[in-house]
């Protein structure tokens, strides 16, 4: 174990890094069990639940992607990783999750909010008064961040077996 005076700012840095990747990312594998939740107790709640998430992922997950983007640039160029497959898989993954927030995810949970709202004032389209149109947002939203957690894990088996910090 490191002694408590050997930490250098690296290290702080890797820590920030970690802490960022956990806190930014973490929402993503929660996501599936608050919604499944939701949709069998009470429907009502999937619109404020649609604006947290648009809300988190604009004040959360945004600058927390910039965050992790800007620790590991630090990272890589104090201790010259150019080179490393790792940091250019993690620079492609983080920057695909950037991309995909503004462009589908918040755009697709704020028309999911509206849709549900609509939905439950208008009355049962089916079982619990969800339309079509609202599934398939829904659903949208479930496999892009499937996909993306899927794709945050793998980057992490990256950086933990491939990175020399």
């Amino acid at each position: 174990m490191m002694p408590l005076g050997s930490f250098t700012g690296l290290h702080i840095v890797l820590a920030i890094h970690v802490v960022a990747v956990m806190v930014t990312f973490g929402a993503v594998f929660a996501r599936p069990l608050v919604f499944a939740a939701a949709s069998r107790q009470d429907p009502r709640s999937l619109p404020v639940l649609h604006r947290i998430e648009y809300t988190l992922q604009r004040l959360l997950v945004t600058p927390g992607v910039l965050l992790v983007i800007l620790t590991g640039i630090y990272m890589a160029d104090r201790e010259d990783l150019w080179g490393a497959f790792f940091l250019w898989w993690g620079i492609g993954v983080v920057a695909l999750i950037g991309a995909a927030l503004p462009t589908v995810m918040i755009p697709t949970a704020r028309r999911a909010e509206t849709v549900a709202r609509r939905d439950l004032r208008s009355g049962p389209a089916d079982a619990i008064g969800l339309s079509s149109e609202y599934r398939a947002l829904t659903r949208r939203l479930a496999l892009l961040s499937a996909a993306l957690g899927v794709l945050v894990l793998i980057t992490v088996l990256f950086m933990g077996v491939e990175s020399p910090l």
